[in-house]
């Protein structure tokens, strides 16, 4: 009898840890693997230690730790989504944007980790690749941000060259890079107010400063 229960016992938890579950275990087992290890310490074998499982069911999920790094970093970065509701103020959404995407900026640090390792020895990968996969999939904020406020007059939008618009995006990544964190709040409203909103306000624009 006991050797059943022992038995239902376990079915019960093969049963809880399949699908989403069972990867979301081993992406949290990964993430601190990342973290204690690095890229060039991440083992298929010390995640699947870690996370309770084994190597063949990250085989059938990913083909090596180069792939199960990327979903790895995109599965950490999801947890703070980058989603800003319509306020009515571009100035305002910049803002909240760049605070979301503060949340995330652990992500973004592992991430650049990877460019100095030998992530890309292991195949043709680029760091365009990388970013590629990072971003894949992921609501494209800044620019929906942006056309709402071409839509209220509030930004310009022959104003809105590629390097323009990009600039928040390129600022904020750049901080992370190099800092390992990310801006302070201070800083983001700075790069809002006295660097991004005049190189694109339109002249019909009454964005509220504060």
């Amino acid at each position: 009898m006991r050797q059943c229960i022992l038995c239902r016992g376990r079915d019960q938890v093969t049963e809880r840890r399949r699908g989403r579950d069972l990867e979301r275990a081993i992406l949290g087992a990964a993430w601190l693997e990342l973290a204690d290890h690095g890229y060039a310490g991440l083992t298929m074998d010390g995640v699947a230690k870690r996370a309770g499982t084994s190597r063949p069911v990250l085989a059938r999920r990913w083909e090596g730790k180069a792939e199960l790094a990327v979903a790895t970093i995109r599965h950490q970065m999801a947890k703070h989504p980058l989603d800003v509701p319509d306020s009515g103020n571009v100035r305002t959404e910049l803002i909240d944007y760049l605070e979301r995407a503060s949340a995330r900026a652990s992500g973004i640090a592992a991430a650049f980790t990877l460019f100095h390792s030998e992530y890309f020895s292991e195949g043709s990968s680029a760091p365009k690749d990388l970013h590629e996969a990072l971003a894949r999939g992921e609501t494209r904020s800044l620019s929906l941000i942006l056309d709402r406020a071409v839509g209220r007059r509030q930004v310009d939008p022959d104003k809105l060259t590629p390097p323009v618009a990009s600039l928040l995006g390129d600022l904020f990544r750049y901080h992370v890079v190099m800092h390992f964190k990310p801006p302070p709040q201070a800083l983001r409203q700075d790069w809002v107010d006295t660097i991004f909103l005049p190189l694109v306000r339109s002249e019909r624009s009454h964005i509220a400063a504060r």
